[in-house]
């Protein structure tokens, strides 16, 4: 029987008052009051308990908000600027040298479309992946199982409902392609 934790990192329906999945939510609020309050040189070691994965030069501008921060692989030189939010029920991945603008949200959370289903109070998430050398503009909203192409540029205020392809500037409520890069 599969706990709650992998059916949550699956993307299957789950008990987000589950025990073990609190207790990490707890950890992780721990944490985001210290990063928030941190100093510079405090920061980095804050970060690198918090998330699951960092890469050299990697920079947070608090304050910062997350779920859980262990499903979080981020490269190397990613910058979020303040008062940025990943809600990481699933795993959020993030390439080399990505840029976020203030405001920026990140969802994997979701909820079910039935109405009977979801007064269960059952969750799901689907993983998000942004590839390398991307720019997501400020306030920014990047929905559940999205996939950005590398070296894409997102318009400040756009929600992106789907995939974005490598190489285009994309904008927009629903975020869609305004042209090619390269």
């Amino acid at each position: 029987m599969l706990s709650e934790r992998e059916k949550m990192l699956r993307g299957d329906l789950y008990n987000a008052q589950d025990p073990e999945l609190t207790e990490m939510r707890k950890r992780a609020r721990k944490l985001l009051r210290a990063l928030n309050a941190s100093a510079e040189e405090e920061r980095l070691e804050i970060m690198a308990q918090l998330l699951g994965a960092m890469g050299e030069g990697t920079w947070i501008e608090p304050p910062f908000f997350c779920d859980y921060g262990t499903h979080i692989t981020l490269g190397k030189n990613v910058f979020f600027n303040f008062n940025c939010v990943v809600l990481d029920v699933a795993h959020v991945e993030i390439g080399d040298n990505v840029l976020f603008g203030p405001n920026v949200q990140i969802y994997t959370a979701t909820h079910p479309i039935d109405a009977e289903t979801r007064r269960t109070g059952l969750e799901l998430g689907k993983p998000i992946r942004i590839g390398s050398d991307v720019w997501v503009g400020g306030s920014a909203i990047i929905l559940p199982g999205v996939t950005i192409g590398s070296r894409t540029v997102i318009g400040a205020g756009s929600v992106v409902t789907r995939d974005l392809p490598d190489d285009v500037f994309a904008a927009g409520n629903p975020c869609r392609v305004i042209r090619q890069l390269a």
